[in-house]
């Protein structure tokens, strides 16, 4: 099989696979997990606040989320979420979102709910004296947290979050089903293109661990000099 390998195809395809592709992949990758954390951030607060309204349609939120596959949850925002909006909207055709702006506003949603656990237990890490310091100081909840609780909890629990961006990295090339070229998606074009699917596929599966396991190297490094910082 080495032998009818095509090197050539994999060389030419490096400016269209990189250029496109994992440009693709980095910044669909970076924004989902960036606007994720936020908005995860905000859900293990409301979890924690002890609202019961609040607290229980968090827990609701996380859970569902956490118990469908993510490539269904694609497949609903994009299909009825245009449809939904309609009838909310009262218009006559279903709004269209795009296949991007769908893509990323699932993986964000989808990534918050994971994000959310990450950072309820970074905040449940921090010793409750300091939220009582906080308090007798006459900061209220979300002042404490804001001021106190979180910068520590996001540096305790930064090697974890970057560790579920990893993933979140690995989750991107489920974008195919809308017909977006990520770096997979990139590969498999060329791929269908030239009639070369061993040598794209084995060349983005070595780039995929590359990529994966250099960023994981350094979440460890991280995490190490994390534990000794505390």
């Amino acid at each position: 099989m080495l032998s009818n390998f095509d090197f050539s195809v994999i060389t030419s395809s490096l400016p269209y696979l990189f250029g496109q592709g994992m440009v693709f992949t980095v910044s669909l990758t970076a924004m989902a997990a960036g606007m994720g954390i936020v908005l995860g951030t905000l859900i293990a607060m409301a979890r924690l606040s002890g609202v019961p309204g609040l607290k229980h349609v968090a827990k609701v939120y996380v859970e569902l989320m956490r118990s469908l596959p993510l490539v269904l949850v694609i497949f609903w925002f994009y299909f009825l979420v245009p449809y939904i909006g309609a009838y909310v909207t009262g218009s006559s055709t279903p709004i269209q979102v795009g296949a991007f702006p769908s893509a990323l506003i699932t993986f964000t949603l989808f990534e918050a709910a994971y994000f959310s656990e990450i950072m309820r237990a970074g905040i449940q890490s921090i010793p409750k004296g300091q939220t009582a310091a906080a308090s007798a100081l006459g900061m209220n909840y979300w002042q404490s947290m804001q001021n106190v609780v979180l910068p520590q909890a996001f540096r305790n629990m930064l090697p974890l979050l970057l560790t579920q961006t990893i993933v979140l990295f690995q989750d991107t090339s489920l974008v195919y089903v809308l017909s977006l070229t990520d770096f997979l998606g990139a590969a498999s074009k060329v791929a269908q293109r030239d009639g070369r699917l061993v040598e794209m596929y084995i060349f983005a599966a070595v780039v995929y661990f590359a990529v994966c396991f250099f960023a994981s190297f350094l979440v460890r490094r991280l995490q190490a000099r994390v534990a000794i910082i505390r």
